[in-house]
């Protein structure tokens, strides 16, 4: 086994740059390594990949956890992983897409159009302006000339979004917003040309322009405030091993998962995920099995014990005989429940979307009739087609397109300066709705916490040595206490890891062993033992995140039903909740019951927000109306929640969901404003008074009006 598997007995965690300098070779190939944790990794990696034929380099970067390999001639990825999993490491190919590093070409391009469309704008009416302060006969030919330069490419390029949105609504025999803004822009873009050729007075450059400006702002709003992460299912499904170590007759080989049959032994070694549920054969190890139970603390397993897809083997080689495979494991069980609940979310209608079914085609009955009215009591199609686009622009959704984007995009800032990523675009809306919150315990409400009172200054300062160099979970609660009280560590030699059972060293030529009660023969609990000297307990339990009791106090006030819902026991529960003022609790729940509980709520009419941060709340993320999980959390929970706290402190969110509500207000006055513009417009319009230049100044003024009043978000809520 390699030194670099057995992190626990690496020496020191530098912060420093750690790439190397390599020749890349003509090729290069980027895995991801989600296991490694310091130098001895970077090491055993790059000496792995060294050795095979047609590597020419190999350079990890630890903070990034991922791999260059250069190449003396093309090697399948599947070569290297194979290669790295046989030396006790986790790799697969890079996904940059999941990563976030991929570019944003549709926002780019948005802004791109927006400056066009501005600079096209701000030049055509300034031209209108002059055109109707007097200009007349041949000047005004002129002026209509040029603006029809200026504006006829700029709308072929910047309304590009608007067309192919149009277009794939009326190829398939639906509405949607972006049909009358395309028809509208269209009509008064080729009626202007028209009216320009022929020496009419009736030209709307100015007015399809800026209407397609205000719109491109609002569409690139709402770009930023939709622009969603992964899905969480996508998350989940990474989580499952590609390539699996199978043992057959004692010959090793690395096989795909789905080659994998039914009491095939395979081998996972530290710091892998375990691919199947099964039991184990051969081995001692602790597990880690926070992603299905929620436990904060690893359990310990030997021959016999049975362990699920998804767990992570921490300390020691297993042998697991597989009982379920393929679809049937634990893992992919919860990927399908996390699919199924994220689908129910997602059915969640928009204020805006709901909007426009019903704006949509109200609009285009009001310029039909415009016309058909108009050429019935006139008989004149040109002056009716006038009146008819006339109607179509000014009644033009600007203000609508702006009323949530920039509602989103305003309350996203706010809540981005206190802490808190808003990731996706309807989640104010749900939050707004929120009554009921479900908050998960541990890692969410609570963090490992050790007290080291119980010990004198020599069993914290060994105690210290013996940990701050570990990823166990206990470990590195032990370490932070002790280092948080300012204590010094001891110099200890010859740091050896006991798979399932602790660590041992020699201090001042005795040895010293930090671990279970059961291997220093005291009792439950962990222990330190110096010589010969009676073992001595450390106390170990959960402390309250920052803010947590702040938040809770804060949320109940508001009038929200908190909750609380645990994988973790009942005790330990128990506490948590009679600390925080929690009435309502449940521990000892598996993330399926987590998902039944919160549908149970939501049938009984609750709107629920859940805050969790476990792999094991994935699917109760996805399946509440509105969820929260913390930066530290899993990839997958990230991915699953509506909202990130970027804050270690729980204290950001106690304004939440009055932000939430707030915006949702001021979402339903800027449709008042929408509508009491369209009110006064309309008539304008139908009875023939609308003029290029007022229907573009109207809706400037719409827009401006409905921007200012969504910048009341910036202040007290």
């Amino acid at each position: 086994m390699s030194d670099a598997v057995i992190c626990p007995a690496c020496v020191g965690l530098p912060d420093g740059p750690l790439e190397r300098a390599a020749s890349n070779g003509s090729d290069q190939i980027i895995l991801l390594l989600p296991g490694i944790h310091c130098v001895a990794c970077i090491n055993g990696v790059e000496r792995a990949l060294r050795s095979m034929d047609g590597v020419a380099n190999a350079r990890v970067n630890l903070s990034m956890k991922r791999v260059t390999v250069g190449l003396h001639r093309p090697i399948p990825a599947e070569d290297l992983i194979d290669t790295l999993e046989m030396a006790g490491f986790e790799a697969r190919v890079l996904d940059t897409g999941l990563l976030g590093v991929e570019t944003d070409s549709y926002g780019r391009g948005l802004l791109t159009r927006i400056a066009i469309s501005g600079f096209a704008m701000m030049n055509v009416m300034l031209l209108s302006v002059a055109v109707w302060s007097g200009a007349v006969g041949a000047t005004q030919h002129l002026f209509h000339l040029i603006s029809a330069s200026i504006a006829i490419p700029a709308l072929i390029y910047a309304a590009q979004p608007f067309f192919r949105n149009a277009w794939q609504a009326l190829s398939v025999r639906r509405l949607n917003m972006d049909v009358p803004i395309s028809l509208a822009i269209i009509l008064a873009a080729g009626m202007s040309l028209f009216e320009t050729f022929v020496g009419g007075v009736q030209v709307y450059f100015d007015a399809a322009i800026s209407l397609t400006f205000f719109l491109l702002v609002g569409r690139y709003l709402d770009h930023r405030s939709r622009k969603a992460a992964a899905s969480a299912a996508v998350q989940l499904s990474a989580l499952e091993v590609p390539r699996v170590m199978r043992s057959r007759e004692g010959v090793r080989e690395m096989v795909d998962f789905a080659e994998l049959a039914v009491d095939d032994h395979v081998i996972v070694l530290p710091g892998g995920r375990i691919p199947v549920d099964g039991i184990i054969t051969d081995g001692e190890s602790e597990i880690d099995r926070s992603l299905l139970t929620g436990e904060s603390k690893p359990i310990s397993a030997r021959m016999g014990a049975i362990v699920s897809a998804g767990e992570v083997n921490m300390t020691g080689p297993l042998t697991i005989r597989a009982a379920t495979v393929g679809d049937n494991t634990t893992l992919r069980k919860m990927v399908t429940m996390v699919d199924q609940a994220e689908a129910v979310r997602n059915r969640y209608t928009a204020i805006a979307d709901r909007a426009a079914a019903f704006y949509a085609p109200v609009v285009h009955l009001l310029a039909l009739a415009a016309f058909v009215g108009w050429v019935a009591y006139s008989g004149d199609v040109r002056l009716s087609l006038n009146i008819a686009v006339a109607t179509l622009i000014i009644t033009c959704p600007c203000a609508l397109g702006l009323a949530v984007p920039a509602v989103s995009t305003t309350a996203a800032g706010r809540l981005f300066r206190m802490g808190l990523l808003v990731k996706d675009g309807t989640a104010l809306e749900r939050l707004a709705e929120v009554d009921t919150v479900v908050f998960d315990k541990t890692g969410t409400l609570t963090l490992p916490a050790a007290a080291g009172d119980a010990l004198d200054a020599e069993d914290q300062s060994v105690a210290l040595a013996l940990t701050r160099n570990t990823t166990h979970p206990v470990s590195q609660a032990i370490a932070a206490a002790l280092l948080g009280d300012g204590i010094e560590p001891a110099e200890v030699s010859g740091q050896t890891e006991h798979p399932g059972q602790g660590i041992s060293a020699w201090y001042q030529g005795q040895q010293v062993r930090l671990g279970s009660g059961a291997w220093l023969g005291a009792g439950q609990g962990t222990f330190i033992q110096i010589g010969n000297a009676a073992p001595k307990k450390i106390a170990l339990q959960s402390q309250l995140r920052e803010g947590a009791a702040e938040l809770i106090a804060a949320w109940q006030t508001q009038g929200l039903n908190v909750q609380l819902v645990s994988g973790d026991d009942p005790v330990e529960t128990a506490r948590v909740a009679e600390m925080l003022g929690i009435t309502d609790w449940r521990a000892q729940f598996s993330p399926a019951e987590k998902i039944g509980y919160i549908e149970g709520l939501r049938a009984n009419g609750a709107r629920v927000l859940m805050v969790g941060d476990g792999l094991n709340d994935t699917g109760a993320l996805a399946a509440a109306d509105a969820s929260v999980s913390p930066a530290t959390a899993a990839d997958a929970s990230r991915a699953a929640a509506d909202v990130v706290l970027l804050n270690d402190s729980l204290k950001p969110l106690v304004d939440l969901p009055l932000i939430a509500r707030a915006a949702k207000r001021r979402v339903m006055e800027n449709f008042g404003i929408a509508v009491g513009y369209n009110a006064i417009a309309i008539p304008i319009a139908l009875a023939g008074f609308a003029t290029p230049l007022l229907a573009a100044v109207a809706m400037s003024t719409s827009s401006i009006t409905v921007l200012l009043n969504t910048l009341r978000l910036r202040g007290r809520v």
